[in-house]
C-alpha cells in the first residue's frame, strides 16, 4: 500500500510556507496537500501552486508529514492524528520544523515509535537562500534522509548535524535574520541622518551586508581579516569600529544569540 501524497503539510505559516514553495519546484503539486488551522492560509497556497487542501487526517496520509505547527501547538496537533497515523500500514516519515523539541518527545507526544527528521529552517527559504539544518536517527532510512536533503535543498543551504547542535544553531541561522534586519535599518538610519535619501540608504545597506557575507564565504579569510582590510590607519572605517566597540555591539550579539538559544531550549521543555 502507498501513500496517497508524498508531501502533506499541516501548517502553512511564513515557514512553512516558505518551504513549500521550495519543495513544490522538485515534487509535482497533485502529490501535495495542504492543511492549516486557518483555511484560508492553506488556500492560499494551493491556489498559487495548484495543490489539494484538506484536514489535517488528510495530510497526514501522505508519505513526508511536515509538521509546521508552533512548538506550544504541537502536542494538540499530535494527538488530533494519531487515528490516522496509528491506522496506517503504510511506511511514512514526520518532518518536524517545531523549536526544541526532540524527535523523541515528538515520538512521546504522538505516542507512536515512527521516524521523524528534525530540520530548523529559516525565512530565507522563499528566496532559495535559507540554512536548514537537520537531524534524523536510525529509524529514517538513508535513502528517505537523501531524497529529504535533496527537495529541501532547493530551499538553500542543508546541512546534516547531530540533533543536540540544532538548538544553537537555529539561535543563529533562526533568529538571525532579524537581527540582520535590525542592522540594515540602524545603518540606513545613520546614512540618512548624514542626508542620503532613505531608499538608497536602505538598499546600499543591504547590498554591503550581501556582498560581505559573499566576501568572507568566497575568500577564505578570518573575518577579522576582512575587518582589518578595510579599516585604513586614520581613516574613516576604524573610528566607527572604535564607536561599535565602545557601545558594546559584539556583547550584544553574543547576548542576543544566548537569549534566543535559552528560549528555544525553554520551548522544548514546555
Amino acid at each position: 500500500m502507498e501513500a496517497k501524497y508524498e508531501f502533506g503539510f499541516i501548517g502553512t505559516g511564513h515557514m512553512g510556507g516558505a518551504l513549500l514553495r521550495g519543495i513544490a519546484q522538485t515534487v509535482p503539486a497533485d502529490e501535495i496537500i495542504l492543511s492549516d488551522g486557518i483555511p484560508s492560509k492553506a488556500q492560499f497556497f494551493a491556489d498559487e501552486l495548484d495543490c489539494e487542501t484538506g484536514t489535517n487526517d488528510d495530510a497526514a496520509q501522505a508519505k513526508y508529514i511536515v509538521l509546521g505547527v508552533k512548538p506550544q501547538m504541537l502536542r494538540d496537533m499530535l494527538k488530533g492524528i494519531y487515528p490516522t497515523l496509528s491506522a496506517r500500514q503504510d511506511r511514512y516519515v514526520l518532518i518536524s520544523m517545531a523549536a526544541g523539541v526532540s524527535m523523541d518527545t515528538i515520538r512521546s507526544m504522538l505516542g507512536l515509535d515512527c521516524p521523524v527528521i528534525r530540520i530548523m529552517p529559516n525565512t530565507a527559504a522563499e528566496v532559495g537562500q535559507a540554512v536548514i539544518m537537520l537531524a534524523h536517527d536510525s529509524r529514517v532510512q538513508t535513502d528517505e534522509a537523501e531524497y529529504v536533503k535533496k527537495v529541501l535543498s532547493r530551499c538553500g543551504m542543508v546541512d546534516e548535524v547531530p540533533e543536540h547542535l540544532i538548538d544553537a544553531g537555529s539561535a543563529v541561522s533562526g533568529c538571525g535574520p532579524a537581527f540582520v534586519y535590525m542592522m540594515i535599518e540602524a545603518l540606513s538610519d545613520g546614512a540618512v541622518a548624514c542626508g542620503l535619501p532613505r531608499d538608497k540608504a536602505m538598499t546600499y545597506a543591504a547590498q554591503t551586508l550581501k556582498g560581505a557575507a559573499i566576501l568572507y564565504m568566497e575568500s577564505g579569510k578570518h573575518p577579522g581579516t576582512l575587518k582589518d582590510d578595510v579599516c585604513s590607519p586614520a581613516g574613516s572605517t576604524i573610528q566607527g569600529v572604535r564607536v561599535l566597540e565602545e557601545r558594546g555591539m559584539r556583547g550584544a550579539c553574543i547576548d542576543a544569540v544566548i537569549a534566543a538559544y535559552e528560549k528555544t531550549k525553554e520551548l522544548g521543555k514546555g
